[in-house]
This record gives structure tokens, sequence and C-alpha cells, in this order.
């Protein structure tokens, strides 16, 4: 089992961000992911802790593909790859209509289809090759005009690529064709919501699970006895989730957790905070939904927790540790480290 933690940069502090993976990558850290909504880009992000670090992974986690043009997603990884000495990753994802429509002004439909000719027209490009390319979405050079079938002047690479992905389809087709996953709204006990569909891709792109990378965000990282007093404060970000995070009909987020067996609960929770009526909302949330997306309680609660990801069959566990300092962060995410290594040196049942 690996660890991964997020490149936050709270009210635009990179520097105490960068600080912060610095530190991470002292206790072992194996990735650091760069986030993108509607705000901060996320590949800047990950350049400026590149040279700042000399270790660990670093990936966009992620960017959104209907932002950019496929050979500008290609370019700017290959540029990342290339300040970082091939520590990037590149992690596509096809966001939601929201932003989409709303931010980018670009149209939803058609969102896999344009994650998958992404990623087919990134390997071409980043491999070197001269882009040609007949797809449904975009054809290159384009028909009827001047273009011509280019080849990178960049040196060739090979960039591993992650997708984020929670519809059955969309796993499905991160399992035939990505190296990586990058999972949210995820829980252990669940975890065949996700795999199953993996899988499916997987054998049909001629491999199996195994040869896919699964990374699952764990959730928040916070130790105490008191586990009464820690859940409370978790409730508002899974109500954002299930509320905000998409329209009223498409909301990938919320269908993930009603495929888990939560979907009286996602329905009402929804419904509320789409009527604004969100203290209502939060209120809503199962305290269970909490302890199964996050990771808080005793130490004794949070290696069961890591024990839970093992046994699902994740690779790699995100995690947010949290603290009133940056001290207080690392301190955590070091007591975290030590209890994953100690959950890896176990001797499994056969």
């Amino acid at each position: 089992m690996k660890v991964a933690v997020g490149i936050g940069a709270a009210n635009e502090d990179y520097e105490s961000a960068a600080a912060f993976v610095q530190e991470a990558e002292g206790l072992g850290v194996d990735f650091a992911w760069s986030a993108e909504t509607w705000g901060h880009d996320a590949a800047t992000p990950v350049a400026f802790v590149a040279a700042r670090t000399s270790r660990i992974r670093l990936g966009t986690g992620i960017m959104q593909a209907a932002a950019r043009t496929p050979a500008n997603i290609a370019m700017t990884a290959m540029s990342l790859a290339a300040m970082s000495h091939d520590r990037f990753i590149l992690g596509l994802g096809a966001s939601g209509p929201q932003v989409v429509e709303g931010w980018h002004g670009q149209p939803f439909k058609g969102a896999l289809q344009r994650v998958r000719e992404t990623v087919d027209i990134v390997r071409i490009i980043s491999r070197g090759e001269r882009l040609a390319y007949d797809g449904k979405i975009y054809q290159l050079p384009r028909p009827g005009g001047e273009g011509k079938a280019l080849r990178t002047g960049a040196k060739p690479r090979n960039i591993p690529i992650y997708l984020a992905t929670l519809s059955p389809k969309s796993l499905e087709m991160t399992g035939e064709i990505a190296d990586g996953w990058l999972g949210t709204s995820f829980m252990p006990e669940h975890a065949d919501v996700f795999f199953s569909h993996i899988a499916a891709g997987a054998q049909r792109g001629g491999r199996s699970l195994a040869d896919v990378d699964l990374q699952a965000a764990a959730g928040a990282l916070a130790f105490s006895d008191d586990v009464e007093k820690l859940i409370p404060p978790r409730k508002p970000g899974l109500a954002f989730t299930l509320g905000a995070m998409g329209s009223r009909e498409h909301n990938f987020y919320n269908d993930a957790y009603k495929r888990a067996g939560y979907r009286e609960a996602a329905l009402a929770v929804q419904a509320l905070w789409l009527d604004g009526r969100r203290e209502e909302a939060a209120a809503l949330v199962p305290d269970e939904m909490v302890l199964k997306t996050n990771l808080i309680g005793t130490e004794a609660m949070v290696r069961d927790r890591i024990r839970a990801h093992r046994d699902a069959g994740v690779n790699t566990m995100r995690v947010q540790p949290e603290g009133k300092t940056m001290a207080d962060r690392v301190e955590t995410l070091g007591r975290f480290i030590a209890l994953v290594r100690e959950v890896n040196a176990e001797k499994r049942p056969r």
C-alpha cells in the first residue's frame, strides 16, 4: 500500500503548499496530486512543486479534458515530465456539465468519447509519432484545411495517464485504456461498485485489473479518542458532494453513493441542498457514511480502515491530514504512514 497527498493552496499560499509536499516527500509519501475546479489550474502548481522536490511523483488530479485541446494537454504533460525528470503523471477527467458548459463553454455531450480520443492523441504525440487522427470528435489534421500531420519537437516520453472516473461506462474505459484510476466517493466495503467495471474494461483491453494502478481518496485524516466530535465537521463536505457537485440530472458522485447502497440518503441530501437548505442537508448525512469515507478516530480505527482498503485491492490511499498548523498536519501524516507500514508488514492469511 502506498500513500498520496494533495497539492493544496489554501489562501493561494503555494509556498506553504510546496513546503508541505516537501515534508511529505521526506516522510516517504509516494504521490502528490494537484486539483482543478473552476479556480486555479492543475498543471501550474505541479511545476512549482517539482522545482522543490526530487523523488515524489507529481500529477494533475485532474486536468479537465474539455478545457484544452489534446495537443495542448500533451505539450503541458511533456513540459512537466521534463521539468520533474519524469516524475509527472497526467491525470485526466471529463468533469461535469456545470463546469464544462458553464465555465468552459464546451458541450458536455460525448464527454467519454472526448476523454478517450484525448488519451489516444496525447499518447501519439508523447511517443513522438506523426499526428494523424480520425476520431468522432477530433480529426487531425483538420479536414479541408492547410494543416499537416506534425511530429512533436520535444523529446518523446512515456507519460503515465490516470483517469478520474465514476460512472460504470467511464470506469470500463479506465480499465481498458488507462494506466491508473483516481477514485473518489470510495468506500472499501463497496469497492465492487467501481472495480467490477474497471475489471470488465481491462478484460476488454486484453489485460487484468492488476494492470491498473488503483488510487482511492480516503478522505480526511484525523486522530482522536473522541470519535463523536470528529463526525459533524465532515458532514457539510459530503453534503456539498452529494448536492452541489453536479445538477439534479447529472451528479456522478451522488450516483456512486447510490450504487453503494445509500440511495435514499443521497437523494434526500441532494434535494435539500438544491432547495437551499444546506444545514439540513448536512445534518441528514449518515454518520456511517462519514466514517466509511474518512480516516478518523483512534489509531486502531484508522489501522482497520487501512486494512479494509488493502483487502479491497486499493494500491494507494490519498489522504488529507488535518491540523491547525503545518507541523500538526505533518505529525498526523507521519502517524498514518507508520500505520501503513505496519499493515504492509503484516502476514496476510491465505
